[in-house]
């Protein structure tokens, strides 16, 4: 069951709107962080070092939800509705589609982490915006917000925080415009100290996903790569192994009856081994475009006729 979305102020008018309003989301609540401080220097985390030290360390959360009042930015054009969390990290937990109801943006609708963050809580779905590293260490964690208006009507939500770790800082702003159907990230980095800092940028958007979801690379992507290079293919039509899916296989012999989409089938066929459907991939598999020189890549819902495009 979707949370409710609370209308618009009535003293708010123009083209795009914005305030703060609180929305009541069912909760499993981390417990309180380990008070002492936790250095954890020889764990890994995806990859790279795994230590949080002076970031509070949660690993317990609530087996039991309750309803919690969570501070939000609600932002709202002629074409759509965009609701920011500052007390999670500033994500863009809702994404709404105004002329068809369809939420382009996964909807979280109980707020429920995993342990999979880098000091603890972590959720999915909505946009999570990355850095300096993955998951962002303030993932969980408040946010200063703040709205700006713009001359032209235009409004923009800016959350800041400083991550501690390495003494930076970083504020994103997510923005409307009048009469236009598209969210604007701006994003400022800023090194406080006299060293250079290396880091990632990225944002982590989650999009819900079935047997007639596709998502597309632009055309000049032949290969895409999984996490660090492990594994390499052609894409989109696989044409060996992938995620110990024998996808060469497939497109001689068809799919095997263990993974055939269990509720929906693509209308008028598709190769077995195009990875660009979601009803090919029977496992969790991660494919990311290498070597395209565009800015652009997306996913259409076939059943909902909308999709989303990140440009970038």
């Amino acid at each position: 069951m979707k949370f409710e979305l609370p209308k618009a102020p009535a003293q708010k008018t123009g083209p795009v709107k914005a305030w703060f309003e609180p929305v009541v989301i069912p909760t499993y609540h981390p417990h309180t962080p380990d008070k002492n401080p936790m250095f954890l220097e020889n764990r890994v985390y995806q990859g790279s070092s795994g230590k949080v030290y002076p970031l509070p360390f949660t690993d317990r959360i609530s087996t039991k939800a309750r309803d919690h009042a969570w501070q939000a930015v609600h932002v709202e054009s002629e074409f759509l509705r965009v609701v920011v969390l500052p007390e999670i990290g500033g994500r863009i937990h809702v994404g709404l589609d105004k002329s068809n109801g369809y939420d382009f943006f996964y909807r979280q609708n109980v707020i429920k982490p995993a342990l999979v963050g880098l000091a603890g809580p972590w959720i999915s779905g909505g946009v999570e915006f990355n850095w300096p590293q993955h998951h962002r260490p303030a993932t969980f964690m408040s946010v200063q917000a703040q709205i700006e208006e713009h001359s032209d009507g235009t409004r923009t939500v800016w959350c800041s925080d400083h991550e501690p770790m390495n003494r930076l800082k970083s504020a994103h702003g997510i923005c409307l415009h009048p009469g236009k159907a598209y969210i604007e990230l701006k994003v400022r980095l800023y090194n406080r100290t006299p060293f250079t800092q290396t880091f990632l940028w990225w944002a982590n958007a989650g999009v819900h996903v079935h047997e007639l979801y596709q998502s597309f690379f632009p055309p000049d992507v032949q290969y895409v790569a999984d996490h660090a290079k492990r594994a390499v293919s052609r894409f989109p039509l696989c044409e060996e192994r992938y995620y110990g899916v024998q996808y060469g296989e497939r497109a001689r012999s068809g799919v095997p009856v263990e993974e055939r989409p269990r509720r929906l089938v693509p209308p008028g066929g598709y190769p077995p081994n195009d990875l660009s459907w979601y009803a090919n991939i029977p496992v969790p598999t991660s494919y990311m475009a290498t070597g395209s020189v565009e800015n652009f890549f997306g996913g259409y819902d076939h059943r909902q006729k909308a999709g989303l495009v990140h440009v970038a």
